[in-house]
Formats: C-alpha cells, structure tokens, sequence
C-alpha cells in the first residue's frame, strides 16, 4: 500500500513539473514575439480609428517570421485576432476591396525561395464581424510542348490562346531529352505555378480597387520561364469576377 501511494506521489510530483515547464516554455514563447507593425485604421465602418498590431516569432538570427497574426482593438475595445501564415516582411495594407465602405485588411507575407511567392489573406471586419473575403482563384490553364520545339497555352477562362516559339532554347531541351530532331519524345506539360503575388490595382470602368494576380508559365525547370499571365479581378456580388487576362511572354517570340 505504502509502494502505490509513494509510486502515486510521485507521478503527481512528475506531473507537476511537467505542468510548471509547459507553461514557463509558453511564457517564454510568448516573450520572442515581436510588433511588426502597428496601424490605427477604420476597419469596422464606425468613423473611428482602430488599432492593430502585427506580430511575429521570428526565427533565431533569420529575417523569417514561422508564425504571423495581428491583434485588432476596436474603437469599442472589442478584441479579434487573425492569424497568418509564417514568411518574410509581413504587411497589411488597407483597401475596401468589397465596395462596402469599410477597408478591409490584405495581409501578406513572402514565402521565400527562388519561385517569388507570397502568402496573402484578406479579412473584413465590417460592423465588428470578422470575415474572411478569399481571394480569386486560379486561372484554368492548358499548357504543353508541342513538336517544333513550341508550347501551347490556353486560358480557358477566357478562350484566349497563344503558341509560343521556343526554338532559342532547342540546344537546352534536346540535352535535356525533351526532343529529338524537332519531335516531342513525350506529351509533357508546362509548368503552372499558383499565383505568385496579389497588388491592388484600379479596374477600367469599375469604381475602387480590385486584384491583379500573378502567375508565372514556365518549361521544362522553374527557372525556364516561358511567360506571365496577369488576371485582373474585381469583387462584386459576394465573388471575385474575373475581368481580364494579359499574357505576356518572357522571351521567346509569339506567333
């Protein structure tokens, strides 16, 4: 009896401590947060400034952020947060993308690497309601090689299509086993990347801003770029309506 009540004790004992470090752990990672940057912006449509904050835990000796939010105080000392992905140069900037009177907030974040991507959200908080908006979706895209060393590319969200000659890089593509003599060895894809970046643009005919996103096109690696689809949309009805597709090669020569 005097075993299982000493084996209790101690577990209870282990326990504890366990409890104590957990918490000093958290405390402690509380304290590596960081104020990225403050803001005192109108954000639930009540005519008065409110204050957010941006925070980060970045990683030791390293410009990245693992983990990204902002605390928002109303005008009302109502509290909300929202949380982001990790990256570098966290930002918020402040538009009202939904034509409702109220800015709302586009957080962004770059994900690093060599591809230029970049994390974004967009959140309302009209009438002290957090909502996330979204953002557009990708583009539906068609893209392979052709024989003759060229690529064809079709947006099927507009009907557009291009052919792109690529025979400047025939020398690259045959080293690589992609053709021989001219002929594709096998049906291969290009490379679809997912939206690199948002910015807000002015859309023509359309009152407020909208998006514009970025997709990068590329061959037979990332860094074979072939081109750049730029979609521009705009936010009407409760959805983002595509208005326009601009394509824009990065060096070959259209056809």
């Amino acid at each position: 009896m005097r075993k299982e009540l000493l084996f209790a004790f101690a577990a209870f004992f282990i326990l504890s401590l366990n409890a104590l470090a957990g918490n000093f752990v958290q405390e402690e990672d509380e304290n590596n947060a960081l104020v990225i940057d403050t803001y005192e912006v109108d954000v639930t449509g009540n005519g008065k400034p409110d204050k957010i904050v941006l925070w980060g835990k970045p990683f030791p000796d390293a410009l990245y952020y693992n983990k990204v939010w902002s605390e928002i105080i109303t005008d009302d000392k109502k509290s909300f947060q929202i949380d982001y992905e990790g990256g570098y140069e966290p930002k918020i900037e402040f538009i009202d993308f939904n034509h409702d009177g109220v800015k709302d907030l586009l957080q962004s974040s770059a994900a690093g690497g060599s591809g230029g991507l970049y994390h974004f959200t967009l959140y309302t908080l009209a009438n002290n309601t957090l909502t996330d908006i979204g953002l557009p979706e990708s583009l539906t895209i068609q893209a392979h090689f052709e024989d003759n060393y060229k690529a064809s590319i079709t947006f099927e969200d507009t009907n557009q299509s291009y052919t792109v000659d690529l025979s400047d890089r025939k020398e690259e593509y045959n080293r690589l086993g992609l053709y021989h003599n001219g002929r594709l060895n096998e049906p291969t894809e290009l490379m679809v990347v997912p939206y690199a970046f948002f910015e807000p643009v002015k859309i023509k005919g359309k009152e407020g801003y909208g998006l514009k996103g970025n997709q990068q096109i590329s061959g037979a690696y990332h860094a074979d770029g072939i081109g750049f689809a730029a979609s521009y949309w705009y936010y009407e009805n409760g959805k983002w309506v595509l208005q326009k597709i601009v394509w824009e090669e990065t060096s070959a020569k259209e056809e």
